[in-house]
């Protein structure tokens, strides 16, 4: 019978191991539309800023106009200019190169961070519900402990009122029954409260809902597809073009230079009737800065993109002691879980005994119901160790993206 108990769990196991792939990659279904919408402005302005960052180096055309309206010498002057300007850098020592490397870094910087962000949120939803889920079973299982304590109540004042036992123990199991009850409404309280939560991040009834199933990963898969030390890596990237960027700064560049300007006047003073002349010129300019923090922005940039580099492995070395405290936790689990089917096993024995000998006139209904409502906790408290499971996955889940 162990046994069966055993291939149950563990066919359970491998269902939710089959069934993880596909809800793992749905995971955004948990949050509502309106923090989807949220994330979804937050990627499109990486997007525009992205572009904006690249394009930086091409200058703007200046166009500039002017009417100016005098009577300085009695007579009314009219004066009107425009000019447009161009200053365009067509190289910077590497400068424009680095620059637009520095933006797609950026971009991809910016959109795991997105991502990390949006991943605690689903995590937090998909948390709340499995929390709701183990708190129906507590409600459950506190019911049946609860129907256990009322037996032995009764049992009690039996026996007191034959004489069997003092008041004392009937106080006592008067005073469990009540204790059992006032659990029961606070763990009722706890689940509005987790339920709260949880509708104002999701859609979804948590009625209804179904919680994700999901899979073990192992070390390298963890490793390989995480948010959080692919983030840290993009970073080292930003601020390796950063150093660059900086570099190029200080550095000649040349630009070609080029203007239209445009003007015309009325009754001037010193010239007789209507004037209006324009030109154009271009040329060519190159210039070096020279400043004294130069070396210190330079040395600054390198720093930034050496602790970033130190961060990463840092970073990894976190990430993997994280992963194996779940794993050891959840070993826990399995280790309590498999001690529920043993104990399931046990009680299960003992019903069939007890009613057997309840037939036979030797046991009471008390007894049999007794045991029956052991064999359910003992049942419950298996399905409970494994959303605890679930839980402990989820911390992994909430750094993990596979797509």
């Amino acid at each position: 019978m162990k046994v069966s108990y055993l291939l149950i769990a563990l066919s359970l196991l491998c269902s939710n191991l089959l069934l993880a792939e596909q809800s793992g990659k749905n995971l955004e279904a948990y949050i509502s539309e309106n923090k989807k919408a949220q994330f979804s402005y937050d990627y499109q302005k990486n997007e525009a800023e992205s572009l904006k960052l690249r394009d930086s180096w091409i200058a703007p055309l200046n166009l500039q106009y002017s009417y100016v309206k005098s009577n300085p010498y009695r007579e009314v002057q009219d004066v009107q200019n425009a000019a447009l300007r161009m200053d365009q850098p067509i190289f910077q020592s590497g400068g424009i190169y680095y620059g637009i490397k520095f933006a797609k870094a950026s971009k991809i910087y910016l959109n795991y961070s997105v991502d990390v962000a949006k991943r605690k949120l689903i995590k937090d939803a998909i948390s709340l519900l499995m929390q709701i889920k183990q708190i129906n079973l507590k409600i459950n299982k506190q019911n049946y402990l609860i129907k256990n304590s009322e037996i032995n109540l009764e049992l009690k004042k039996e026996q007191y009122l034959n004489g069997q036992l003092d008041s004392g123990f009937l106080d006592n199991a008067i005073i469990e029954r009540n204790i059992l009850i006032q659990g029961l409404y606070d763990i009722q309280t706890s689940k509005e409260r987790v339920v709260s939560k949880f509708q104002t991040i999701s859609d979804i009834s948590y009625e209804d809902a179904q919680i994700p199933h999901l899979e073990l990963l192992d070390e390298d898969k963890f490793l390989g597809k995480n948010l959080v030390l692919n983030m840290s890596k993009s970073n080292t990237e930003k601020n390796k073009y950063t150093k660059d960027v900086t570099v190029a700064k200080y550095l000649p560049r040349v630009s070609i230079t080029a203007g239209y300007n445009w003007s015309k006047s009325q009754n001037n003073a010193f010239q007789f009737g209507e004037n209006e002349k324009d030109y154009y010129d271009y040329g060519v300019k190159a210039n070096i800065p020279l400043d004294i923090n130069t070396l210190r922005d330079i040395e600054s940039s390198k720093i930034d993109y050496l602790k970033s580099k130190v961060l990463v492995e840092d970073t990894k070395r976190e990430l993997k002691a994280l992963f194996e405290q779940v794993m050891q936790n959840i070993n826990n689990l399995k280790k309590k879980q498999l001690l529920s089917v043993t104990n399931i096993e046990i009680y299960e024995k003992l019903l069939s005994d007890t009613k057997a000998l309840f037939k036979a006139g030797y046991k009471t209904e008390y007894d049999v119901d007794l045991l029956a409502n052991s064999v359910e906790i003992q049942k419950i408290d298996s399905n409970i160790f494994e959303i605890d499971k679930q839980l402990e996955l989820l911390t992994l889940y909430e750094m993990y993206k596979n797509d």
